[in-house]
């Protein structure tokens, strides 16, 4: 399996706790040790940090390879409710592709404390097809806005292809506090992971990661507050927030990278306003495919608020 921009910068042992949750810690551990698991043909251990593109051999976790079987516990069913409740995220949909309008505040896949989370809902999305859908990358809890899921295991992995590949064209929305200098710009970090009063969160360290991401002012209400639309070219964990916080102008609502000064106050909400505004990507059936999705509730009444028209504007990156 090939690393997504997504997972760059994951430990291994961590991305096999994300993407085989089948295999137990001490299943992959013992694989690792015998050398069953290779990462770009050679033998790894653990803790090494993966790269995009990195190819993981996945063996299997039972049978020949005499490993331990560690079989993941079902999904619970999902009542009707439910089911209606995930439906009405769909946004886009064929026989290899579905793209959701991820609602804010919902796990893309389980964590310590996170009983409900996307994974765990997918079965929602099978429809009449023999498989539930695939993740194939990652939304923040907070972060709302276009996810997409590949509903055969080929599709998912060309999918998943596109992002390895860079081949993605992915565009955010935010409010951030303040307004920059100039009415666009580039940035450019080096990112690391590390744990802050047993919480981790991405610093800027000469010893981390390269992130990169491009920002245009759409919009700005007075001195007060802005809206950025975001291009990443890397997809480090928290880039984007993590980038507007280091240039001076945090997220609305991000109090983790902004403190005090991502509250606007008043009626803005103190909700993340950070929006997956657009995704385009090549399908697995070939030809371009662009898709938008709406802004939630809160972001939507904040840019009401300002006098923010997004119904009125421009791709600022196009000739990019």
């Amino acid at each position: 399996m090939k690393v997504t921009p997504e997972d760059a910068g994951l430990r291994l042992d961590r991305w096999f706790r994300r993407h085989v949750p089948e295999a137990g810690f001490g299943a992959v551990q013992k694989a690792m040790r015998k050398g069953a698991v290779r990462l770009d043909g050679r033998r790894v251990k653990g803790n090494e940090r993966l790269e995009t593109g990195q190819d993981i051999r996945v063996p299997p976790f039972a049978g020949e390879a005499g490993l331990q079987k560690n079989k993941t516990a079902p999904c619970p069913a999902l009542d009707d409710a439910t089911v209606a409740e995930v439906r009405g995220w769909v946004i886009y949909k064929d026989d290899k592709v579905i793209a959701l309008n991820k609602p804010p505040g919902l796990p893309t896949q389980g964590g310590t404390g996170q009983k409900r989370h996307l994974d765990g809902l997918l079965d929602a999305l099978k429809y009449d097809a023999p498989e539930r859908p695939r993740l194939v990358h990652r939304l923040d809890k907070d972060t709302s806005g276009v996810l997409l899921l590949g509903r055969t295991a080929n599709a998912a992995a060309a999918l998943a292809k596109n992002f390895a590949s860079k081949d993605t064209d992915k565009r955010y929305w935010a409010l951030v506090t303040g307004v920059p200098k100039e009415p666009m710009g580039r940035i450019r970090l080096t990112m690391d992971k590390v744990a802050v009063r047993g919480a981790e969160r991405m610093v800027v360290s000469p010893d981390g990661k390269p992130s990169l991401t491009d920002y245009a002012i759409m919009d700005r209400a007075g001195k007060r507050a802005a809206w950025l639309a975001l291009k990443p070219h890397t997809g480090r964990t928290h880039q984007l927030r993590l980038h507007t916080a280091e240039i001076g102008h945090p997220i609305v609502g991000d109090g983790k990278y902004g403190g005090e000064d991502a509250y606007l106050g008043g009626v803005i909400s103190k909700k993340l306003h950070l929006h997956a505004e657009s995704i385009a990507f090549t399908h697995p059936d070939g030809g371009r495919l662009r898709i938008a999705a709406p802004m939630p509730p809160h972001i939507k009444a904040s840019f009401e608020a300002l006098g923010f028209n997004p119904a009125d504007h421009e791709d600022p990156f196009v000739d990019m």
